[in-house]
């Protein structure tokens, strides 16, 4: 930090009172901490320079948290004070306020260095709030969201700021999305931070200084939630139920997605999903840039390029394509576009801090843009799409620009292209300028969408893509990482992002495969599909001007070898689907960083680049051109190799080798993997056949399978099947039992089993007390065993 200002802090405590979960601590010099117990694990402190505290009200938190008030023990000893729960202790130190937090048998969590100090802003007012605390030995970072460097951010320093950051690389940042939320882990032990300040901030992990960690903001309040693990895992689900969980999407927004700036006019739309049919590459849709619109004017179209949209639109849905269509913030200023028009009627749009309008260069030229703060801007957006979504039939809407980004002349830096700092927003009731209301903008644009799509197509599940949010934007939209490169180093950061915002509460994430800038050559293409097979959302994305980047366009090998990638992914749709049920149900990221598997083993502390999805299946990306394998590691326990079946080596670094046609993934041992047959599109086959993969364990492990109608809401009155699987084995058998849950029945009446890497032979089969038949027979490279049993089935002994 720079030490411009005189630094001030809390003075000794001179009155503390606890009500109820509620602790209250006040200094000398007026300074107020004010600490919540929300659980025996979370715990919120918030801190006043003056002992005035602003309203409370965060974008963040979602409104369904319920806080499971603990009992609490309050204690005052010579020297500090004491909060204590079942699981943890906060310690208050009377002379400074400086806090620590430990464990319940003693051990130091998190502890404050200077803890809690300010910078009075005489430009802005306000102060610069900041916490430093003790960087612990071998103490590990993860999070932030959208971020490029290394996964472990020790030695890293980053900021909090929605930047258009095209055609970013490994160094750059601060980038689009503004997560101010992290990890810490030491001595098998794990934490989290959310710093809820939606002012520009920043966090330094031993970076200025070797031995603390940091965090502050250019206004606001400090004002942050402690999250006690132990687990990586158990921090990650209580940051999610805090910031909210999202809705299930609709099956077909999990399938692959094509787009590009921009296909126009409609034929060559007809063209290019003519040709995914005709080479039964697998697709379910089709996106529109803003080339779609007249004049880029939102929510309008071009009617020489799309005459009838109406029909495009249902012609596309009888062929399996859904329509997603891009909407930016800025309106052009045109007092005869009926959006200008009537947003100027009703004064839906931000203003200067004197009064005048802000007036800003986007695509169409000069634009308003609608403060979104605002709760009845927010409606009237909604509105907006009544008939885009109701009568037009347009299935998604892909939310750009809404850092918010603005053009400006080149002496501007990149962090500058946006409103000016003394744009006013109404921040639901709490005015204030840009500074604060920045990193929340793109969140509440998506806000805006997500109730639109619900209003106007109240029996479909909305489809959102934001290019930025902020923490708990996951409650609305999925998000892609921007505008990224077609190069081998961007694949990598693509993964390494992926991962990173997944952990950091939005797991409904995914790339511009193959690269939105320049053309990648088809090895890079096809490496990064297989890869992107594995993150949530999966669409290709691509700059025109750059050439063409469909899974065609480099020559027929690649073509097949991408339609087999492409046709894994519908494959793994259940699997992939339950995943996403358990990270609605219980917060889990949907992809998860080795150090989430493994958090004792050191050496996933610093592993990049293999990841989980799911409860099962781990997968190491092929990041270099023209290889033949990686070198790769596996946390402990033992896996399978998908291709072969093979046992692999565990807890240790070995090579993994691969062809051209599959990159290195691994099924846990004892996995019950469900899997559909090839569709072309979700909803081609009302009642698919369904596959359980099942892998050979000595020992036991548990899996589950979810499924529902996979559109609208029936689920949430039992129309779903959740299946729990336990899988049993030893030496000479293995058991697989069945319990279920739900009323949904729109699947097929007899499961196919598939048995990985028995032992020895298959001898003997037994559906409760019947004998049945299997069959022997190859499944790519490796042998395997198929029974076929009524989907209701209780137990199956296999023995040999």
């Amino acid at each position: 930090m720079n030490r411009t200002l005189e630094e001030k802090f809390p003075l000794k405590i001179i009155s503390s009172r606890q009500e109820g979960n509620q602790l209250y601590f006040i200094c000398e010099n007026e300074v107020e901490l004010r600490v919540t117990v929300l659980t025996d694990r979370m715990i919120r402190l918030r801190y006043a320079t003056d002992g005035v505290f602003e309203n409370d009200f965060s974008y963040a938190i979602d409104t369904r948290f319920k806080p499971k008030t603990p009992s609490v023990e309050f204690k005052e000893k010579e020297d500090h004070y004491q909060i204590i729960t079942q699981q943890l202790t906060c310690r208050i130190n009377k002379s400074d306020l400086r806090v620590i937090m430990m464990d319940k048998l003693g051990t130091v969590i998190c502890e404050d260095e200077k803890g809690f100090h300010w910078e009075d802003d005489n430009t802005n007012g306000g102060a610069i709030v900041q916490m430093s605390k003790k960087l612990q030995s071998q103490e590990n970072f993860y999070g932030l969201g959208d971020k490029t460097g290394k996964a472990n951010m020790r030695k890293s320093r980053y900021s909090i700021w929605g930047t258009d950051s095209y055609g970013y690389g490994v160094d750059t940042d601060p980038l689009y999305k503004n997560i101010p939320f992290y990890y810490g882990i030491h001595n098998d032990t794990s934490y989290g931070i959310f710093f809820d300040n939606s002012f520009r901030s920043f966090f330094d992990f031993g970076h200025e200084r070797a031995n603390v960690t940091s965090f502050w903001a250019s206004g606001g309040e400090m004002n942050y939630y402690f999250f006690y693990g132990p687990e990586l895992m158990d921090v990650a689900e209580q940051f999610v139920d805090l910031t909210g969980k999202p809705e299930l999407p609709p099956m077909w927004a999990l399938g692959y997605h094509q787009c590009k700036w921009s296909y126009y006019p409609e034929s060559q739309i007809k063209e290019i999903t003519s040709e995914f049919r005709k080479r039964k590459i697998p697709c379910d849709a089709i996106y529109l840039d803003i080339d779609y619109m007249d004049g880029f004017r939102c929510f309008t179209w071009d009617k020489e390029k799309f005459p009838e949209p109406k029909r495009m639109i249902k012609e596309l849905e009888k062929d399996g394509f859904k329509t997603v269509v891009m909407i930016d913030p800025g309106i052009k200023v045109d007092k005869d576009y009926w959006v200008c028009k009537e947003g100027l009627e009703k004064d839906m749009f931000c203003k200067r801090a004197d009064g005048p309008l802000l007036v800003a260069p986007v695509w169409p030229g000069d634009c308003y843009f609608p403060d979104f703060t605002r709760p009845d801007v927010r409606d009237w957006w909604a509105g907006l799409y009544k008939e885009m979504i109701a009568e037009l039939g347009v299935h998604g809407v892909w939310n750009d620009m809404n850092e918010p980004a603005i053009f400006l002349a080149d002496n501007f830096t990149q962090s500058d292209k946006t409103f000016y700092p003394d744009v006013r927003h109404d921040y639901d009731g709490n005015p204030c300028s840009h500074r604060k209301a920045h990193n929340v903008y793109g969140m509440q644009m998506s806000r805006g969408t997500f109730h639109g799509l619900k209003q106007n197509a109240p029996d479909k599940r909305p489809f959102v893509i934001t290019r930025s949010t902020y923490a708990g934007g996951q409650r609305y939209s999925s998000g892609w990482t921007g505008d990224n490169l077609a190069t081998w180093e961007h694949l990598k950061i693509a993964n390494k992002q992926c991962q990173r915002v997944a952990i950091s509460g939005m797991s409904f994430i995914g790339s511009d495969i193959g690269g939105f800038i320049d053309q990648p050559d088809g090895e890079l293409y096809l490496r990064w599909l297989q890869m992107a097979v594995f993150h949530p959302f999966f669409r290709t994305h691509s700059s025109g001007d750059h050439g063409e980047q469909e899974p065609w366009a480099f020559g027929e090998e690649i073509a097949e070898l991408s339609r087999r990638a492409i046709e894994f992914r519908y494959r793994l749709l259940p699997y992939i689907y339950t995943t996403f049920w358990q990270h609605v149900s219980k917060g889990t990221p949907m992809i998860r960083p080795l150090a989430f598997l493994e958090q004792q083993e050191k050496d996933t502390l610093h592993r990049m680049e293999e990841f989980a999805l799911g409860d099962h299946i781990l997968v190491c990306p092929i990041s270099q051109p023209k290889v033949d394998g990686r070198w790769m590691f596996l946390p402990k326990g033992d896996w399978f190799n998908f291709w072969t079946d093979e046992q692999t080596p565990s807890n240790l670094e070995f090579w993994a080798s691969t062809e051209l046609d599959e990159i290195p993934v691994f099924v846990r041992a004892g996995a019950v993997i469900p899997s559909f047959e090839s569709m072309q599109y979700v909803g081609e086959k009302k009642r698919p056949q369904i596959y359980l993969h099942l892998y050979y364990i000595k020992g036991e492990n548990n899996s589950q399978f979810y499924l529902d109608e996979g559109e609208g809401y029936g689920y949430e009155n039992g129309e779903f099947t959740l299946r729990n699987y336990l899988v049993v084995g030893d030496k000479n058998k293995l058991t697989i039992s069945q319990q279920r849950e739900g009323d949904f029945e729109n699947l097929c009446q007899d499961f196919k089993i598939i048995i990985h890497a028995l032992p020895e032979d298959l001898k003997n089969v037994k559906v409760g007390e019947e004998t049945i038949k299997f069959s022997k027979g190859k499944d790519r490279k490796k042998e395997v065993f198929e029974i076929k049993v009524n989907r209701d089935f209780e137990e199956i002994v296999l023995d040999w």
